[in-house]
């Protein structure tokens, strides 16, 4: 279980600053070399390399990086737009953090910064004081960024054929839900001892109250754990991942802790304006939701985006289903959580699509069939969820059953699968 100080480090390594920066201090770092590589270098090869060679290619570097970093921003902006008008607005949040993309712009951005300021240092003599022999080492580091530049280049024109596109998008909100299941899975309450009702906290414990408004983003198991070994106490979480709370709220109770002690607790839960996937299980899934609901509106009519997200949710959950429950699950027992159900998966990932879908003979009956074989699921809670969805289904189908022939005998043809 990641820590609040590893998950704040994980989240500034995504940002494209970070990248910029560190390609950016290849000038300063050829200027600190300078001094130790100028006493080996051999004479032919600083006056071959010298100023004269390595100026032009800066310049070069520096003029055409600029113009490539703003046509590249203003094609990520372009194809982030239209994804986010085509598919959901949250799933612009998860195409900003597309490492192919930062890593391309960081690059270009990086080149431009570090030849902009070798340009600097050669024309304010920080170079020339260790003679001919500097500008080699510049020249060395000019050749590893104009690799990069070319790697990044062949890179970009291969990301750009899918970037914005319908399948890149959902590909992207796959892979992070994929990770958040997977984690749920193995550990359901964070690692916690599971809370099954979330009244069930010893009267008298004090409260954790919320420092600020937003939603519950991360929550530092970790700390909590050893503030509570060492007074001796118990947490019970009231917000988990997920959950909006407004400032006073509390967040959890802890027992056996005065007032002040617990309101020091604050600290370890991560609020933000935005829900993120580290630790919400249920986000990817209330995103794919969005996007297959969207494509039935009248204005996109696109079932078939709506079928293709039911069966990326159905493997989703398929192959997140909840494993034998293992002793080492529960490595905070100081901690209680509310547990994610798969009852609420379920329902965030197929509740408005069986309300959008109801009048669709495609939709409904690709619903169907992937709840029905998501009935045969070795998982108990999970079959049980999925017969209960399919009932929905069939309850908000029956109006529209009494209208559309095609619609009755297409739900007629859908069964519940027996297990394999």
């Amino acid at each position: 279980m990641l820590s609040r100080t590893l998950m704040i480090l994980l989240r500034i390594t995504r940002q494209l600053w970070v990248r910029v920066v560190v390609i950016a201090f290849l000038a300063l770092l050829s200027a600190l070399l300078a001094p130790l590589v100028a006493p080996v270098v051999p004479e032919p090869l600083a006056e071959r390399l010298g100023q004269d060679a390595v100026m032009p290619v800066l310049t070069i570097l520096a003029s055409g990086m600029l113009a490539v970093t703003t046509f590249s921003l203003n094609v990520m902006v372009s194809a982030y737009r239209a994804a986010s008008a085509q598919a959901t607005p949250r799933a612009y949040r998860v195409l900003l953090d597309d490492t192919t993309t930062q890593t391309v712009l960081a690059t270009f951005v990086g080149a431009f910064i570090y030849s902009l300021t070798a340009i600097i240092l050669f024309r304010s003599g920080i170079y020339g004081a260790y003679g001919p022999a500097a500008s080699v080492t510049v020249f060395g580091f000019t050749v590893v960024v104009v690799a990069l530049i070319i790697l990044a280049i062949l890179r970009w024109i291969e990301h750009l054929s899918k970037l914005g596109s319908m399948d890149h998008t959902l590909d992207s909100i796959d892979a992070r839900t994929r990770s958040a299941l997977s984690a749920r899975a193995v550990r359901p309450a964070l690692g916690g001892c599971p809370m099954r009702d979330p009244a069930d906290v010893p009267a008298g414990a004090s409260p954790v109250p919320a420092d600020r408004s937003g939603y519950v983003q991360f929550i530092d198991m970790g700390r909590i754990q050893e503030s509570m070994a060492a007074e001796d106490a118990t947490a019970y979480v009231a917000t988990p991942p997920g959950r909006f709370v407004v400032k006073g709220w509390p967040l959890a109770h802890v027992t056996a802790l005065d007032p002040e002690a617990a309101r020091g607790l604050a600290s370890c839960f991560t609020l933000g304006s935005t829900r993120t996937f580290e630790q919400d299980a249920r986000f990817g899934l209330v995103v794919f939701s969005e996007i297959g609901a969207r494509a039935l509106s009248p204005g996109v009519n696109d079932p078939g985006t709506s079928v293709d997200v039911v069966h990326r949710v159905q493997k989703l959950l398929w192959e997140s289903g909840a494993p034998e429950r293992r002793d080492d699950e529960i490595c905070y027992p100081d901690v209680h959580v509310p547990e994610v159900t798969t009852a609420d998966l379920v329902s965030d990932a197929f509740g408005d699509l069986a309300r959008d879908g109801a009048d669709s003979a495609l939709v409904s009956s690709s619903l169907l069939r992937a709840l029905g074989e998501l009935s045969a699921h070795h998982d108990a809670q999970l079959s049980r969820a999925a017969e209960g969805m399919a009932g929905h289904l069939r309850e908000l189908a029956a109006g529209a059953l009494k209208e559309d022939a095609a619609l009755r005998e297409a739900l007629g043809r859908t069964r519940l699968s027996p297990s394999p």
